[in-house]
């Protein structure tokens, strides 16, 4: 989830451990250990509400399964949950299985030797597959495996401060942010009227993983689902690449959208009408802020239901130092069964990674209606590209933009250009 994530992954330190831990590969799973049982342990993101869903998950297994015992226990704390995770694939003491593994990052635990590939269970690409549905293709490594579950999502919409919109006389019901054209004369609208300072808040800061919140939603929405980075190569040169980037570009030159770095939430504070977030925030801003959501835009206003976005994705995978293999497969599919996905929906309100996921939970979304749409978005998301350097290309693509699009200092399409061929070779890279 973006309000959890921290602190930049040191790509460079954690590619510098790899030679150490076996090679450039995922681990494999030995017939031996595909089917060893016995007890386990599992490392939980530190949101409570995730760790109230953990516990109960891990109790209710453990009620089943006396000689099976798993223990639970919060990700260590550190810089970033990347790190910790990467240091202990290091040390060869990861658990059997993080429900927290970020997509990002699964090429480069997967290069360390610190992942099992699922497809080494005899059910577990099915398995996969038909939970998970056609959106699972973008889960898979270069090799063809799977190194991680699709779990849950977290489909970022365009929130809008319903007051804010009232004040400059924009309709609250069916706001004009379709197309940009309409998103940009709306935001000029709103901070003509000082409904609020600014139209819109995304991070302008460096780190790598900020692009998600800003240009990536857009840019699988301009392009109906593709990723940055296509078949070893960048995507975003394209000329919908550049309409998103010329879009951003126009927001920050007319001072709809900051450049400085703001301590807090802006949509709350009201310094911003907007924000681009997921379903997670809803629950955060009750009480505080009456808003509606609306897809993100495309250049020519795609109806709702071909609208795709950025998934924000958080995955479960297996550890290659895990012993009791065959433990882990069964509580990983414990964890994730229909029962139990209703449980963190319930809990959470984050959208477990099923096929039709609002037709699974029909009673949930009658009784929780302002999280239907995202049900429905979710059917609709496009994935980090699982491939070699995810990190550093994320990084190379970050630094071109905050330089063109953000702060004006070079033409965005030239910016863009340059970036794309170290983007092509890092993605060439094993």
């Amino acid at each position: 989830m973006r309000h959890k994530l921290t602190a930049v992954l040191l790509a460079v330190g954690l590619a510098g451990t790899s030679a150490a831990c076996g090679g450039n590969s995922g681990g494999g799973s030995s017939d031996a250990a595909a089917q060893a049982k016995g007890e386990i342990t599992v490392w939980l993101s530190n949101n409570k509400e995730e760790v109230a869903w953990g516990k109960q998950m891990v109790a209710a297994w453990n009620a089943a399964h006396a000689d099976q015992k798993v223990t639970a226990q919060e990700i260590p704390t550190g810089k970033s949950s990347e790190e910790v995770i990467g240091a202990a694939i290091t040390a060869g003491n990861a658990p059997c299985l993080i429900f927290n593994t970020s997509p990002a990052s699964v090429s480069q635990f997967q290069k360390q030797g610190g992942l099992v590939a699922l497809d080494s269970f005899s059910d577990g690409k099915s398995y996969i597959e038909s939970r998970t549905g056609k959106t699972a293709e973008q889960y898979k490594s270069t090799d063809g495996k799977f190194y991680q579950l699709p779990w849950k999502a977290n489909p970022v919409m365009i929130f809008y401060n319903k007051k804010a919109f009232a004040k400059a006389g924009i309709d609250t019901a069916k706001p004009p942010l379709a197309t940009y054209d309409e998103f940009l004369a709306t935001s000029r609208k709103v901070v003509a009227a000082k409904g609020a300072k600014y139209a819109i808040y995304p991070a302008p800061s460096n780190e790598f993983y900020q692009s998600w919140f800003d240009y990536y939603p857009l840019f699988a929405a301009e392009t109906g689902g593709k990723q940055l980075v296509a078949d070893g190569k960048s995507q975003f040169t394209s000329d919908e690449g550049k309409k998103v980037a010329a879009f951003w570009r126009t927001l920050y030159a007319e001072k709809l959208a900051s450049q400085e770095k703001y301590t807090g939430d802006a949509f709350v504070d009201g310094t911003a009408a907007m924000a681009i977030v997921g379903p997670w925030a809803i629950a955060t801003y009750k009480g505080k802020v009456g808003w509606g959501a609306v897809p993100v835009p495309t250049s020519t206003g795609k109806p709702a239901a071909e609208t795709y976005t950025f998934s924000d994705a958080k995955n479960v995978a297996m550890y290659s130092a895990c012993k009791n293999r065959g433990t882990a497969w069964d509580v990983l599919k414990f964890a994730t069964s229909k029962e139990q996905d209703g449980k963190l929906l319930e809990g959470t309100g984050q959208m477990p990674l099923r096929d039709d996921v609002a037709g699974s939970y029909p009673e949930y979304f009658a009784k929780n209606t302002d999280y239907k749409q995202f049900a429905d978005q979710a059917a609709r998301t496009v994935e980090v590209p699982n491939v070699a350097n995810s990190i550093t290309i994320w990084q190379t693509f970050r630094d071109a933009y905050s330089k063109s699009v953000i702060f004006g200092q070079e033409d965005p399409g030239t910016a863009l250009d340059g970036a794309a061929k170290k983007v092509d070779q890092l993605a060439s890279q094993s």
